[in-house]
């Protein structure tokens, strides 16, 4: 079994600042891209920000130069440093990744996490 589990969310005021993490726990061979999502109330679920296992990194134009995500692959984890935030990055923020679970097949499967509340607002 793989679990995603997300933490960091919370209020914070416009213009201020978080942190979310995920940690990446299971059976696992290796991870392949790490992906932060988020979705506010009435709209689809969009792509914030992904880096793959090498370190190469892409941005929504909504949160380039203000969001930073970065990976451990020692430790199974990815961030999302969030700074300048705006009331429009208000949603739940989903961690997301693509995971070989045995070093015997080239099979990746995506998994979700279960998200984590942002709110930006004074």
């Amino acid at each position: 079994q793989v679990q995603l589990v997300e933490s960091g969310g919370g209020l914070v005021q416009p213009g201020g600042s978080l942190r979310l993490s995920c940690v990446v726990s299971g059976t696992i061979f290796s991870i392949d891209s790490m992906s932060w999502y988020r979705q506010s109330p009435g709209k689809q679920r969009q792509l914030v920000a992904t880096i793959t296992i090498n370190g190469r990194v892409n941005y929504a134009d909504s949160v380039e130069g203000r969001f930073t995500i970065s990976r451990d692959n020692s430790k199974n984890t990815v961030d999302l440093q969030m700074n300048s935030l705006k009331p429009e990055d208000t949603a739940v923020y989903y961690c997301n990744a693509d995971i070989r679970r045995s070093r015997w097949n080239n099979r990746v499967t995506n998994y979700w996490g279960q998200g984590t509340q942002v709110t930006v607002s004074s």
